[in-house]
């Protein structure tokens, strides 16, 4: 999982005794603090069987499940929040989970590697693949099966017509709001399907 400052600063988006659902949920790290620091309850779902043993080690409530097989176990609206945390890169259904997310959610938190961070694209112009904290694989043998933008995403939310709550990046323990495009190599969008604020 990510470090104990995203954790809170992800945490802080979620309203105290919230029902979440988190998919790709790792260890349990962030359902484990949202249970016991904001009085949340809910499920995670991973597929990876030491992810699954480590969620059941802290407490967390987790179903053991491929997310490209969707969510279609779940009732509509059935989630107060669903949780996408550095999920999307690695789904070959990105939009349709991304949808199912506002389906089964009344409010999404959704956030991805941005490749659009101006180290990536240095490293790009001088012809190589980016590797860094929070791309550090090589190309040949990374997970991420897409790379994305947080002006890419911000494109696809207006395109579904999707309500965009927050948008910000996240940096070396900042929030970044000016330009996360370009200085964040993390994004972070909050989302709801209405026109209205989550209350």
């Amino acid at each position: 999982m990510t470090n104990q400052w995203v954790i809170e600063t992800l945490a802080d988006m979620v309203p105290h005794g919230s029902r979440v659902l988190d998919l790709g949920c790792g260890d349990g790290a962030l359902l484990s603090h949202l249970q016991q620091q904001r009085g949340c309850t809910g499920y995670g779902v991973e597929i990876d069987d030491a992810n699954v043993a480590a969620c059941v080690k802290r407490g967390v409530n987790v179903i053991q499940l491929n997310l490209d097989q969707g969510l279609r176990m779940f009732d509509d609206q059935s989630f107060d929040v669903v949780l996408q945390i550095d999920t999307l890169q690695h789904l070959r259904n990105a939009q349709t989970m991304l949808l199912e997310t506002l389906r089964v959610g009344r409010m999404g938190i959704i956030t991805f590697p941005n490749f659009a961070h101006w180290f990536n694209r240095w490293s790009v112009l001088t012809g190589r693949m980016p590797v860094t904290r929070k791309l550090p694989y090589q190309w040949y043998d990374t997970p991420n099966i897409r790379v994305g933008t947080f002006a890419d995403f911000e494109a696809l939310v207006d395109e579904l017509k999707l309500t965009k709550q927050q948008a910000f990046g996240l940096q070396d323990q900042n929030t970044v709001r000016w330009w996360p495009n370009l200085r964040a190599t993390t994004a972070v969008f909050q989302l709801t399907a209405g026109t209205h604020p989550f209350p």
